[in-house]
């Protein structure tokens, strides 16, 4: 009956809380080569302009690797090619974060270079709409 302020503040906490950590990445996506995968992930939805991505590289030959990102869009009639590549920076076990930029909205393909300290440099794929 008596329900304090203090004992509602809590319990809205827990549940915004709660709400926020069922919610996990805004944006996730695979990308796929023969000898691996990327898991591709934003803490935000995508949109135009600078987005910060996670990219976290499935198999462990390749998680030392050099990781570069291009995000690109083919010319089309009446709209030039863009593009945008960035190296990843290493975070450890696997896990790497850059920033592409994303200049329109639209279908973009998606390069992921892995090259590892020995072995042979590969390339996922994927493609994003925003």
């Amino acid at each position: 009956k008596g329900y304090t302020m203090k004992t509602i503040s809590k319990l809205f906490i827990s549940l915004l809380l709660g709400a926020t950590l069922l919610q996990g990445a805004a944006f996730e996506r695979v990308a796929k080569s023969r000898a691996t995968q990327v898991m591709l992930s934003s803490e935000k939805p995508l949109t135009t302009g600078n987005n910060t991505v996670m990219l976290e590289v499935g198999h462990k030959n390749y998680k030392d690797s050099e990781v570069s990102i291009k995000v690109f869009m083919p010319a089309m009639p009446g709209m030039p090619y863009m593009e945008s590549v960035s190296k990843a920076k290493r975070l450890g076990d696997g896990k790497f974060t850059t920033n592409v930029n994303l200049s329109m909205g639209g279908t973009w393909q998606v390069h992921i270079f892995l090259t590892p300290p020995t072995g042979k440099k590969v390339r996922a794929k994927t493609s994003l709409n925003i």
